[in-house]
């Protein structure tokens, strides 16, 4: 039988919940805080969490990464009085298994385990997943092994694969590493970066050409996708391929099958193709800039790949391993990082990502130069200067929380990084609102996020939509 941990404020309905399942001969436990199911999701191997979004001292919703991060990585089922669309997709993207809203029959919570539960157990007796080859990418997050665990799946596979999420956040080394971890390791790996594919050569780029095809053609030239041949074609920035190309590309994605310009017969490509976009290519459908049919070839297997904020333990891992290769690669000693460099590299909201992590370190190693400590005062003058403003009238709030603390002492770095953080997310969205005059639509352009986390993020702040 299963091991079930209930986190919802409202005691009469654990204990008939609670009830329900024991008759099954599951071991129950409830907690009615995020803090106290937390605590008792780490101390114990729970198969599933059943877990409230409105609670005391939280939104469940928030917590979903840290309950799924603990050692038994328990499914989460959401059960929630006050559900909303956006906060369902949230839920389903962080990684929940369900979300149900209440009221419901005690059946349906009964079927919605059952099939948790059977999954749980089928994923026990798989076959360990082979070891992937991912050396360039770092992070041992939970979002971040959920990615992985896509990855991994579409190695095993010749599938379309389409790589989302903001720039910087690693789209083509996830591209490389399914190539380098599938059987077609080995071919060429071929890069288009479609937004450089402008003016009239687009197709001769693609396709290639044979001799005298058009004026300055004094040769032919093989085509990109027939140079993924056998190996693996990668589409950057997909969201910008021209949409009279998109039609054209449709039909080689279908038949892998193309003809050259000025060229007489069509010749074949047996090519993988990944493409990977930071853009909403549903909304850009919905505008008419993208083609319907050519997104659902695209997304045969889909990877999400989170935001750093959004995997933040793996912020301090990343810029080690980066530092240490910078070092390694210009001759210089090791350097390690001071309380004040590691508390900086926590607050700061890194909305270029991952890419903008390493950038940072390889200023702040040029910066240090010989010495072999890193500071604060080495970080690139803007991530000071954006932390700095971030914290202005933050030192009353750290004073209000020491005074409360029982223990007389100041906060932890941990709830003094979750108050300064709050503060500027807090700020950023209500200042992105007024520069927006509430359109969303705009603000989600500026802010690469999605509506569904913009509202979710607007509710949790509870800041007004009404400018």
């Amino acid at each position: 039988m299963a091991k079930i941990l209930i986190i919802d404020d409202d005691e009469w309905f654990c204990s008939v919940l609670t009830e329900a399942m024991a008759v099954d001969g599951h071991e129950i436990q409830c907690a009615h805080a995020i803090e106290e199911g937390l605590r008792l999701a780490a101390s114990d191997a729970f198969d599933v969490v059943f877990l409230d979004v409105v609670l005391p001292d939280g939104n469940g919703l928030d917590h979903i990464s840290e309950i799924r991060a603990v050692s038994s990585e328990p499914e989460i089922i959401i059960l929630t009085g006050s559900g909303t669309p956006d906060g369902a997709e949230l839920a389903i993207e962080s990684g929940a298994w369900d979300y149900i809203q209440k009221p419901f029959p005690i059946s349906v919570i009964k079927l919605h385990l059952m099939r948790a539960l059977l999954y749980r157990a089928e994923r026990r007796t798989r076959k360990p997943a082979k070891a992937l080859k991912i050396d360039a990418i770092i992070g041992n997050s939970s979002r971040m092994k959920d990615a992985y665990d896509l990855l991994s799946e579409a190695t095993s596979t010749d599938v379309n694969v389409l790589v989302t999420g903001e720039t910087g956040t690693g789209k083509e080394l996830f591209a490389k590493a399914i190539h380098d971890n599938s059987p077609r390791a080995g071919k060429s790996f071929v890069v288009v970066d479609c937004a450089a594919l402008q003016g009239t050569l687009i197709e001769s780029i693609l396709f290639g050409h044979e001799k005298g095809a058009f004026t300055g053609a004094v040769q032919g030239r093989v085509g990109l996708i027939k140079q993924a041949d056998g190996g693996t074609l990668f589409l950057d920035e997909i969201a910008e391929l021209p949409l009279s190309l998109q039609k054209v590309f449709l039909r080689v994605l279908q038949e892998r099958r193309f003809r050259p310009l000025g060229g007489q017969r069509e010749v074949e490509s047996n090519f993988r193709l990944i493409a990977a976009t930071n853009r909403d290519l549903e909304s850009m459908v919905r505008s008419g800039q993208f083609r319907e049919d050519l997104l659902y070839r695209l997304r045969a297997h889909t990877i999400v790949l989170p935001p750093l904020r959004d995997h933040r333990e793996d912020i301090v891992p990343i810029a080690v391993h980066h530092a240490e290769k910078i070092c390694k690669r210009s001759g210089l000693d090791a350097k390690t990082f001071s309380p004040d460099f590691i508390e900086a590299l926590l607050s700061y909201h890194w909305p270029g990502n991952v890419r903008e992590l390493v950038n940072a370190i390889e200023r702040a190693v040029a910066a240090a130069s010989s010495a072999s400590t890193l500071f604060r005062k080495h970080l690139p003058r803007e991530i000071r200067v954006d932390l700095v403003r971030a914290s202005t009238g933050d030192r009353s709030s750290i004073s209000t929380n020491t005074e409360i603390l029982p223990s007389g002492h100041p906060p932890t770095l941990k709830e003094l990084r979750a108050s300064v953080y709050a503060k500027a997310e807090n700020e950023y969205l209500t200042d992105l609102l007024k520069m927006t005059a509430g359109n969303f639509e705009q603000a989600c352009r500026i802010s690469d996020l999605s509506q569904p986390r913009l509202y979710e993020l607007l509710r949790k702040y509870k800041i007004s939509t009404k400018v």
